[in-house]
């Protein structure tokens, strides 16, 4: 099949022929409808994230399912499914407890190897092993994945859409309801209007904020935030944004969300906060990278910060609630989507987010 193959920072990814092997135990093959182009795979081509090399990118997508592994009782041939990049164990203490985002075994074995649950990989080149990325590796005509890792969806949901539910949306929506839970009435500050951030946006609409204020560099992405359901912009390339901030709310607000994930928009989020404000981290920045703050404050504020990793998600039950939504109206994802591409277009795509000139774009092998 085809796939994009990741080699090494600095070097071009390519789209090339690899072999695929079948579903083992436990697993499920699915063919690809349609795969996001997220920051996350800037992160590994950047060489900012360590990952196993050389890998099939892609950690974002939906598709149909075309073959069951031996005792995979949950899915079936002909299923529609969006893909999560954090397949449940459901045997750790995390996924036990309901808090699957936190899954360790992913954290432990899938992520840190580029392998899946046995240790091992499904994709080669010319005998070569390739490496999972995030137990997806959606840049690529099929993929093998957990089958807690493909998600059933309801079928008259367009999979050339939904594809962003399973990071963009999921992380996006998911801070705000799951992990800020913030209350009706509240302020909001969303610092990063790109894919993950406008689902900041409306996912603080969707939980009845009153004050909803996109920040950007970019006019285009606060603008297009109005519709998603801010209530006022700033442009932080033209202003100090926390001196713009105050001026609109001079008490703060009560949650600021990074979306960036650099150490000044950490710092910002912080800096921003009202008594009782929560920061919440959910760009990711390089590893290594450090922001500071002042305890004292924070302490005597009654603030707190929060990291936020896959919105807090528990995705067999998130992800179809959020397709749901989709499909009565109450969530915004086309206008997420900037261009949809062949997979032979994907270095081209990724160029083209990195400077961002897109949110969203789906390869469609």
């Amino acid at each position: 099949m085809k796939a994009v193959v990741f080699q090494r920072p600095g070097e071009p990814v390519e789209i090339v022929d690899v072999d695929l092997a079948g579903p083992q135990p436990g697993e499920v093959r699915v063919r690809i409808a349609a795969a996001g182009v997220c920051h996350s795979d800037l992160h590994v081509r950047r060489g900012e994230w360590a990952a196993p090399t050389p890998l099939v990118m892609g950690h974002e997508g939906s598709g149909v399912v075309v073959e069951l592994g031996e005792g995979v009782t949950s899915l079936k041939v002909g299923d529609h499914v969006v893909l999560s990049w954090v397949p449940p164990c459901g045997e750790c203490r995390y996924c036990r407890s309901g808090h699957e985002a936190r899954c360790q075994k992913v954290a432990t074995v899938l992520a840190p190897g580029g392998v899946l649950y046995d240790g091992t990989s499904r994709l080669s080149l010319n005998g070569q092993k390739l490496h999972h990325y995030l137990a997806v590796s959606s840049f690529a005509e099929e993929v093998v994945v957990p089958a807690s890792g493909a998600v059933k969806v309801r079928d008259d949901a367009p999979l050339d859409v939904i594809a962003i539910v399973g990071c963009a949306v999921a992380t996006g929506v998911g801070a705000v309801l799951n992990t800020a839970a913030v209350e009706p009435g509240s302020t909001v500050a969303v610092i990063g209007c790109g894919g993950v951030g406008l689902n900041v946006v409306q996912g603080a609409r969707l939980a009845g904020a009153e004050r909803i204020v996109a920040i950007d560099l970019r006019p285009y992405k606060t603008e297009l935030a109005v519709q998603f359901g801010a209530t006022d912009q700033i442009n932080a390339a033209e202003t100090d944004a926390v001196e713009a901030l105050f001026a609109l709310l001079p008490e703060g607000v009560d949650y600021a969300f990074d979306v960036i994930g650099q150490t000044t928009t950490t710092e910002q989020a912080i800096r921003i906060l009202g008594l009782g404000g929560a920061a919440v981290i959910v760009g990711l920045p390089p590893t290594g990278a450090r922001a500071s703050f002042e305890p004292l404050v924070l302490a005597e504020s009654d603030q707190r910060i929060l990291g936020s990793n896959y919105g807090s998600v528990r995705p067999s039950i998130d992800i179809p609630a959020l397709v749901d939504q989709y499909m009565d109206g109450k969530l915004m994802l086309d206008p997420l989507i900037s261009a949809r591409r062949p997979l032979d277009e994907a270095a081209d795509a990724l160029d083209r987010l990195e400077s961002g000139e897109t949110l969203r774009t789906l390869l469609i092998p």
